[in-house]
């Protein structure tokens, strides 16, 4: 039994902070019923996105709603709390709060209070300073940016079939993909799959026509599965006629021309940035304690260091590796650290409220798996190396055994096993960005983001391209 009444709150409704909210409600489940403990959930987003499955929710693969776990039907006896957590104020146990409410009503932001607190907001995407880039780059961390990009794709196609413009359709058919991690490398992979098969039913388009271009800063791609798998992707990706650039950056893209370190000019309507993650900025409005890198400093049991009654994990964590045998080692900030971290930090919260002593987390990094686009894949699990298609497939039955739920877990190989008796689904929905253009339009008025897509034309909407 819980010794006195606790209030926790849970900052972040991702890996971390599901996982650890979920494994909270059956561990103080006879607590949550009498009322002497409460878990509170602030997130921006009523979801948790999967984002291993974000690439194939891009191709068409899988739908955009079962990349997604709802909070509220997991989190039942949890309350959710849609805003954004701005400042945290550990001396005093509260934690500033942005809600939909306030937002709406212009009302100050509310102030929560906690006895236990953890931390998880997560990471947001690491940019620099590239000229035109906050204009026209588009970003691979959401679901919402994962079919924006589906859209933006297969609407460059249409864009280029039906213009005799050599210039503009040079231009839609160039994409170029910035970041050599998993997530460029998987979503570059699965677009160009995915645009290669929906040139069968465009007259004037082939695959010939367009440029994929992949540009990385370092000497390699995909440092986690290996020098060598990472040599084989490069062969791979050239293979398929995708330009890959190492040791090259991104050095402008204004006024829609990707400009390259090596001199290289692509007047491109497309570029992706996927170059890291970095802390996400709540993390420098708190009194905890933070390593050079802007991430909370904490034990090995996550907590946070010097500091009580305050608990950290995931991408927002310098969790120690006591596995790495060298002093400093900290683990890497993915899936497959996070969920395991959620299920001790969740354990040792209900361990300190009943007085017991805490678990240590270590967990040997077992390895890496990454999709190339259908069929294809590259892997390195427990020092085994695999390509091709045994790498995908692993690559698949990995995932799908860590997406939560059983229900998401039958949709998404529902849809597998659909995908593979039926043909691809190459339809844009882009107008789903406006939904009220055409009533506006309508209506008198004009459409309030200033673009109406008409109904069977192309987009030149700014927003909606890069």
């Amino acid at each position: 039994m819980v010794k006195e009444r606790a209030r926790i709150l849970v900052v972040g409704g991702g890996y971390v902070g599901m996982y650890t909210a979920l494994r909270l409600q059956r561990h103080l489940r006879q607590e949550l019923r009498e009322g002497t403990a409460e878990i509170t959930v602030v997130t921006p987003e009523p979801y948790m996105t999967y984002q291993p499955f974000l690439p194939e929710a891009a191709a068409g693969n899988i739908s955009p709603r079962h990349v997604v776990v709802p909070l509220r039907r997991v989190l039942p006896d949890c309350r959710i709390v849609i805003g954004e957590a701005t400042a945290v104020d550990h001396a005093a146990r509260t934690v500033t709060v942005d809600t939909l409410a306030t937002r709406e009503k212009g009302l100050p932001a509310e102030h929560l209070a906690y006895d236990e607190l953890v931390l998880a907001p997560g990471s947001i995407a690491r940019t620099l300073p590239v000229p035109g880039l906050a204009e026209h780059g588009i970003g691979f961390k959401t679901v919402e940016e994962a079919i924006g990009l589906r859209n933006h794709v297969i609407e460059q196609m249409d864009i280029a079939s039906s213009t005799r413009d050599p210039e503009i359709r040079d231009a839609a058919l160039t994409f170029v993909f910035v970041g050599g991690g998993f997530a460029g490398v998987e979503a570059l992979g699965e677009l160009e799959d995915m645009a290669r098969y929906a040139t069968r039913y465009y007259h004037n388009v082939s695959a010939e026509d367009m440029k994929w271009i992949l540009v990385e800063a370092s000497d390699r791609i995909l440092p986690e599965v290996g020098a060598d798998l990472g040599r084989y992707t490069v062969s791979e990706l050239r293979r398929r006629n995708i330009d890959v650039r190492l040791h090259t950056r991104l050095e402008s893209c204004r006024d829609r021309v990707a400009v390259l370190s090596d001199g290289a000019r692509f007047p491109t309507r497309t570029v992706v940035w996927t170059a890291g993650v970095k802390p996400h900025p709540l993390l420098a409005a708190t009194d905890l304690p933070l390593d050079p890198r802007g991430r909370v400093r904490c034990t090995p049991q996550l907590t946070v260091e010097g500091t009580t009654h305050a608990w950290v994990a995931g991408d927002a964590a310098a969790v120690p590796d006591v596995t790495a045998g060298e002093p400093g080692a900290t683990t890497a900030p993915n899936a497959q650290h996070a969920v395991r971290q959620a299920k001790i930090l969740a354990d040792n919260i209900a361990r300190s409220l009943r007085g017991e002593p805490l678990q240590e987390y270590a967990h040997k990094y077992a390895g890496s798996v990454a999709s190339l686009g259908f069929h294809k894949g590259v892997a390195h699990v427990y020092g085994r190396k695999l390509k091709g298609y045994p790498a995908w497939f692993m690559h698949r039955t990995y995932h799908l055994s860590r997406i939560p739920t059983f229900n998401r877990k039958a949709r998404v190989m529902a849809e597998w096993t659909l995908a593979g008796l039926f043909k691809r689904e190459i339809v844009s929905l882009g107008s789903l960005e406006h939904p009220r253009a055409e009533f506006e339009l309508a209506a008198g008025g004009k459409p309030s983001d200033g673009h109406h897509k008409p109904k069977n034309g192309p987009s030149d909407d700014p927003k909606g391209s890069s």
